[in-house]
């Protein structure tokens, strides 16, 4: 009796693997991350044309974007993060082959760090770079915490400037912004 239940049990797994053999393919899902940090492209390609909806949730489960295109079996959607909070999401198509399920980790660019001040050995001079940014505002202080330059900068992506403060009297504060951020350096 135990060998019948065993030789039972072996040809209903290897009818169960001779189903899955019999389609290969099956719908999938694909989502990969563009050239820009914050658009990601959904493929989709199913084996049967229907209704398809695409939805997009946040970490907590709620939906965030919703869209129902019907007479498909596959589609290629950019979607855009830009503006939303950073975390994971997940991309779930779902129609008449099933769902299909992918987490994305969406971090957005920011321009944290991109301001850096440092004392150069030679004098008193001081060097600014700034990374990632269109325009920062330079304000530096005497060490007596009186302005002594304030300027505007276009920056265009990467800047470095040189500043000789030999004239002026105490250890100098930098105080550099940029749209996202206030970086204050005392010497």
């Amino acid at each position: 009796m135990k060998t019948k239940s065993v030789v039972f049990a072996l040809v209903m797994a290897l009818v169960s693997v001779a189903a899955l053999a019999a389609d290969p393919v099956g719908p999938k899902m694909v989502v990969v991350n563009q050239k820009d940090p914050s658009t990601f492209k959904v493929i989709y390609e199913g084996t049967q044309t229907g209704k398809l909806t695409l939805r997009i949730l946040d970490s907590e489960g709620k939906k965030v974007v919703a869209e129902t295109i019907s007479g498909v079996d596959g589609f290629m959607r950019t979607v855009n993060f830009g503006g939303m909070a950073a975390g994971e999401y997940t991309i779930e198509v779902i129609g008449v082959n099933g769902k299909q399920v992918q987490k994305i980790n969406y971090q957005p660019l920011t321009e944290e760090g991109a301001i850096h001040v440092a004392r150069l050995s030679e004098g008193n001079k001081y060097l600014l770079a700034v990374a990632n940014t269109k325009q920062v505002n330079v304000k530096i202080y005497d060490g007596t915490n009186n302005l002594v330059h304030d300027q505007n900068v276009a920056v265009n992506g990467s800047i470095g400037l040189v500043y000789d403060l030999s004239k002026i009297s105490g250890a100098p504060k930098f105080e550099v912004s940029n749209a996202t951020e206030t970086k204050v350096v005392k010497y």
